[in-house]
Formats: C-alpha cells, structure tokens, sequence
C-alpha cells in the first residue's frame, strides 16, 4: 500500500489513513459458539450508541476467540486503502459497511432477547465467515499485506487487538454470516457469496 505518494504526505506532515476489511471464514462443528461471541458483541455495539472503546473491547474479544478457533480456519481474504483526507476515508468505510451488510445472511435480528444461557438452535452450521472492517491513523505492515495465510492472518488479528490498546482505531464494523443462530451457510453459499476468499 505504500508508494512514493505516501512518503510525500508522511514528509508534509499530513495524517495517513487506512480502512481495511477482513474476512475470515471458518468450517467446523466447533465454530457454532463463535456466532454467540459475535451476537453479544453486536448488542454490545448497539447498546452502547456506536461508543468506540466499547467497540474496540468487543473486537478483542473477538480477535481473541477466532485466534483459538484457528484450528478451524478454511479460508480469508482482506482488502484496504490508503487516504490522505478523513472524509474520503469515512467514505470508503460506509461502502464497505453497505457491502458487508448485505453480504449473505449477514443482518442480526436484535428483536429477541438473548438469554444468559441460550441453547444452541438445530441445525448448527458448519461454516462462519466474520468480516472485520475497521479505519486506523498511521501504518501497519501487519494489516497492509494479503492476509490469505495462517501465519500471517495470525499476525493480522494480533494487530488489529495492539490497534485497541494504542487507541488508533478511528471507525471499527463487524459483520458475520449467518447471523443468526439456526441459519446455515453452505459451501455453495459460500463460493457464491464470498468469492474473494483464498484455500489457507
């Protein structure tokens, strides 16, 4: 991402920004509680009117369960751009926003109240494919290389969590399919849906 452009603005002194989003898809019997973290989260995220420390503690906490959930990684992808002006940043993040939302089976339905200790619904889906979109100031190599690896996908959520804690992240979004307990996302589905996503 970076090029002769970056260094001119980085030289004038002017705020670099980055919005990125990843996908990350994951096949398994095991990945169903995943959908519970991320269902949590979101309501934490609409609770809390959009506060970004809220936010950014919930993509933490979900950094931290796709990195013990990797055993069970099948396949990501991740794209992003550089911006020199913050309107054109915030642009692209409702772009990618619009796009996420309407991915398949991507939209919580928040009408229900979820229980302390719900009870898995049946049938449980094999697969789970989270997006993470999210708008940080400055440069992380981690984040701006093609993350279809394990060993770099890994670096990748353990940077996205520092971005957190180094208060950095100036927009952070995140979308999954399904989403919602009992729907299911087949491998058609999948390769339909999601073409982007590379075999790790």
């Amino acid at each position: 991402m970076s090029s002769w452009r970056d260094r001119l603005n980085k030289f004038g002194g002017k705020t670099r920004f980055v919005v990125f989003r990843l996908f990350v898809h994951l096949a398994g019997s095991e990945v169903t509680p995943l959908l519970g973290v991320l269902n949590r989260a979101a309501r934490e995220a609409v609770e809390s009117d959009g506060d970004l420390n809220v936010l950014g503690e919930e993509l933490v906490a979900i950094c931290q369960n796709l990195l013990q959930l990797q055993i069970y990684w099948q396949s990501a992808a991740n794209e992003g751009d550089v911006f020199w002006k913050e309107g054109e940043a915030g642009d692209y993040v409702n772009e990618l926003f619009t796009d996420s939302a309407g991915r398949y089976l991507s939209e919580p339905d928040f009408t229900t109240p979820l229980a302390d200790n719900e009870p898995l619904s049946i049938p449980v889906t094999q697969n789970v494919i989270v997006m993470i979109t999210v708008a940080y100031e400055g440069e992380v190599p981690e984040l701006e290389t093609n993350l279809a690896s394990v060993e770099y996908l890994e670096a990748g959520l353990k940077a996205l969590i520092n971005l957190h804690y180094q208060e950095s992240l100036q927009a952070i979004q995140v979308h999954f399919s399904p989403a919602q307990l009992g729907d299911e996302l087949t491998d058609e589905q999948i390769l339909l849906n999601f073409p982007e996503l590379v075999p790790l």
